[in-house]
């Protein structure tokens, strides 16, 4: 199909000059465009397929970006940002010095809000309406477009609940298409199941119930629809609901039929839809498939476990404990909050939950890490996943802080694996009963072969082990950046480095840096965490309070500023994190 319609498009003004007529047949070349660049450039695409249509009508019937649009969550703005002046570097989408997957207000005027991060638009956009009433324009409108199951978290409904009572001029819009990454779950979801089957009488309406003027639910895939509809909104004053039903990958075959793979499918066939994948039998697991396969092992011979996640079972393999003991494996959706705090209540009955949240979903209960678990001395046992730097999804998702903001928590265990075989040997260690809770941070991806018939070991808590001997440095390492320095010792002279895998951040292994102070006058951390409040700062605490100030220490770390998209070796290089940069700087302390 040639794109007839949308080469002429590029901002909503250009959209606005075509008839309605023309609208569905820019639909189609939308959709296509979206295809065509991710199946070669890779990144999100279910969610951005399934509202072709509500874009083209939002974008249609509201004077954006004078009108406030907001996505929540971010992955479904593909088509939003072609529409608004991207288009021409669309194929840079998630790439190193290109755009940015998701919206972000510095990168153009028609991004409200940053979104990276689910649930939060309601609360943004009710902000923004009235702070247009306080300006006394009472005009502008404010649209917030909530989807893939965020509707369900706490922080939506702390919106509503306040929105509810006031007269803002918003319009909340939810695209519901049942599934977030995975299907969505929960009692709310039943319900817009029930509202869609016509099974909910409009007395008993929940959005209505908080003061909305509900309206739906109607074909969201349907651009004559949704323009009849969003103009009558238009024109009504105070806070508006608008249900839409979507379907998630809309346009292509395989995306609709395989909704979960295609939220994120790598690169594909854009003719046939079929997923391009090199097969290598020999490939190592992944971190979190290690973890999902080694919990359910541990689970199995262990009836006190319980898994636990929020709304990430196949990004986090719990998948595999849903399937083969879902009795005490728990998605709780887009709920991180109550996810610790539910893990919390089942430590107190004697329960071992395994909480495993992306650590950079992990900031989003901080308080109830601290309240609920740390103050109480639970042993809750944090599976981090996708800690350090995490690639093509960018600032939001980077896992950079948890080391920081966990460490300075009383009782908190703090531990990172250098391959898999320290983590499943943690994870046997967690569930034979601790006396804190911990937090045990991991990589997205692979690492190295797993031999899963190895006997687990007891790991002795706040205890570092001596990798390698030599008179010149000494290099403590945090996680699997170890294995870099493993690579490196080949390429310098024998003796010349003594590498220590300190794994616990917290409690530190005192005994082995007092050996390592009193051997050595340089010293280097390096750790895949920010360097203020990390790994490294422990260690120059530790040196301060002991008395060897005169000792020169170095940290290597990601510095204090957010680091954007792109792959995970070209940010190491920005960071100075790649194997040469490390090398570098070891020779020149030698």
């Amino acid at each position: 199909m040639k794109h007839n319609l949308l080469k002429n498009i590029n901002i909503p003004k250009d959209l606005r000059k075509l008839s309605t007529e023309k609208l569905p047949q820019l639909g189609r070349e939308l959709r296509e465009f979206i295809i065509d660049i991710v199946a070669a450039k890779e990144g999100h695409l279910g969610a951005s397929l399934g509202v072709v249509e509500l874009t083209i009508a939002l974008h249609y019937i509201f004077d954006t970006p004078n009108d406030l649009l907001i996505w929540d969550v971010g992955h479904q703005a593909y088509g939003h940002k072609i529409l608004t002046g991207r288009k021409d570097v669309f194929h840079t989408n998630r790439q190193l010095n290109g755009i940015s997957g998701f919206p972000k207000i510095s990168e153009s005027e028609y991004d409200a809000f940053g979104v990276g991060h689910s649930s939060t638009s309601i609360s943004a956009v009710l902000g923004m309406a009235v702070a247009s009433q306080l300006k006394g324009d009472l005009e502008k409108q404010h649209i917030a477009v909530i989807g893939d199951a965020s509707i369900a978290a706490g922080m939506a409904f702390e919106g509503l609940n306040h929105a509810g009572v006031t007269d803002a001029n918003i319009l909340i819009i939810l695209n519901d298409n049942a599934m977030g990454i995975d299907p969505s779950v929960g009692a709310l979801k039943e319900y817009f199941t029930n509202v869609k089957a016509g099974k909910s009488v409009r007395k008993n309406n929940i959005i209505e119930a908080l003061n909305f003027n509900y309206s739906g639910p109607i074909d969201g895939n349907d651009i004559n629809a949704l323009l009849s509809e969003l103009n009558r909104l238009k024109s009504i004053k105070g806070p508006k609901f608008l249900h839409v039903i979507t379907t998630k990958g809309k346009g292509l075959k395989q995306a609709e039929e395989n909704q979960v793979l295609y939220h994120a499918p790598g690169k594909f066939d854009k003719n046939t839809g079929d997923r391009i994948t090199s097969v290598n039998v020999n490939q190592p697991p992944k971190y979190q498939d290690v973890f999902g396969f080694t919990l359910v092992e541990l689970a199995k011979k262990n009836k006190k476990i319980v898994g636990i996640t929020p709304a990430m079972p196949t990004g986090s393999s719990l998948k595999f404990m849903l399937e083969q003991i879902p009795e005490r494996a728990f998605d709780v959706g887009i709920a991180e909050q109550h996810a610790v705090t539910f893990a919390a209540g089942l430590a107190t009955q004697g329960m071992i939950p395994f909480c495993n949240i992306y650590s950079t979903f992990l900031q989003r209960a901080y308080d109830q890490v601290i309240h609920d678990v740390a103050l109480q001395n639970l042993p809750v046992v944090f599976c981090l996943d996708r800690a350090g730097i995490v690639g093509e999804d960018g600032a939001t998702h980077h896992g950079v802080f948890d080391i920081s903001y966990l460490r300075l928590i009383p009782n908190m265990i703090l531990f990172a694996p250098m391959n898999e075989e320290e983590l499943r040997n943690i994870m046997f260690t967690a569930q034979l009963g601790l006396e804190h809770p911990i937090a045990i941070r991991y990589p997205r991806g692979k690492g190295t072969t797993v031999n899963w018939k190895t006997p687990f070991l007891k790991i002795e808590i706040g205890k570092g082990e001596q990798l390698s001997e030599g008179n010149k440095v000494a290099v403590l390492t945090i996680g699997t950046i170890g294995n870099t320095i493993i690579e490196i010792e080949k390429e310098l002279p024998k003796n010349t480095i003594s590498h220590f895998n300190m794994r616990f951040i917290k409690p530190l292994d005192q005994k082995l840096l007092h050996q390592v102070f009193q051997k050595f006058d340089n010293i280097i951390t390096i750790e895949d965490g920010t360097i203020v409040g990390g790994f490294g700062s422990a260690v120059l605490e530790f040196a301060s309070e002991n008395n060897y100030s005169n000792k020169i220490i170095k940290r290597l770390g990601v510095p204090d500023n957010f680091i954007e998209h792109g792959g995970v070796q070209e940010l190491y290089k920005i960071v100075g994190l790649e194997k040469e940069k490390i090398l570098e700087e070891i020779k020149n302390m030698i």
